[in-house]
């Protein structure tokens, strides 16, 4: 008898040393599962922030260094002289539709900084243009200096990010295309915001479809508000002037004002 209560008292010690290990093994758990969140949110946040930087600064190498090399190469035969003064005005040149994911010009855009140079591509497709190269033009979209609504579309977040600061353009900043011929230099004007499904803000002359175009426009769109998807903000702007490469970079590239008066978005 006694052999068998030393036996069951031993049966009786070993429980709570199984439970320990059970809720050891539920604390190692929880704590790779804690540690395998905080990688994630770690990895999540460089992917938006220093990543975006990261990326950020290569679009504007690979910009500078496009710019450079159309500065070295010899300059086209600038284009007809339309007026006559102290500043010449010229026929804007027209350039050919560019394929899918082809590179044809670069954004400048002095409100953005000194050093922002951003490829400019064919196409809106995320995984060919947009995550690859930068700044996309759409297909229906006219070319810069045409009649019509030059139309790109651009990343607020990640992947650069070359539109992050649409929001903080103001009245008559200059929006600047630099192409192989020169620059073309497009005013911003307004911004506003509309639904994903808003298609008519590229239209030739923007939200008006009984209206033929007689006047050259720009139209910058992204996702708003940042890192949601619910709804575009769009930036109109219209053309001011073309400066062919010959003449060498136009004033409109200098710095700008930090002072002048911000932009005021329309719902």
């Amino acid at each position: 008898m006694h052999a068998v209560a030393s036996s069951r008292a031993s049966l009786r010690g070993s429980k709570p040393a199984r439970r320990r290990s059970r809720a050891t093994f539920a604390s190692v758990l929880g704590e790779l599962l804690l540690t395998a969140g905080v990688l994630v949110l770690l990895f999540v946040s460089w992917q938006m922030w220093i990543g975006d930087l990261i990326i950020g600064a290569e679009n504007n190498v690979r910009g500078a260094e496009l710019s450079a090399q159309w500065a070295e190469a010899s300059p086209p035969a600038p284009p007809p002289v339309l007026e006559q003064g102290d500043q010449k005005v010229y026929e804007p040149p027209v350039l050919p539709h560019p394929a899918d994911a082809e590179v044809f010009a670069n954004m400048r855009i002095p409100r953005f900084g000194d050093d922002y140079n951003v490829h400019i591509a064919g196409g809106t497709s995320r995984e060919r243009t947009l995550d690859r190269i930068g700044i996309g033009l759409y297909e229906q979209s006219k070319m810069p200096g045409e009649v019509g609504n030059f139309s790109l579309a651009g990343h607020r977040t990640t992947w650069g990010k070359p539109f992050n600061r649409i929001d903080k353009l103001r009245l008559d900043d200059a929006i600047v295309v630099e192409t192989e011929v020169g620059w073309y230099t497009y005013r911003f004007r307004n911004l506003q915001y509309v639904k994903p499904s808003a298609g008519d803000v590229l239209l030739d002359v923007p939200q008006m479809p009984q209206v033929a175009p007689s006047d050259r426009f720009i139209t910058l769109t992204a996702c708003s508000p940042l890192y949601s998807l619910a709804e575009r903000i769009v930036a109109y702007g219209v053309f001011e002037s073309f400066q062919p490469r010959a003449e060498g970079p136009p004033a409109s590239l200098a710095s700008v004002d930090e002072a002048s008066p911000s932009a005021e978005g329309v719902r």
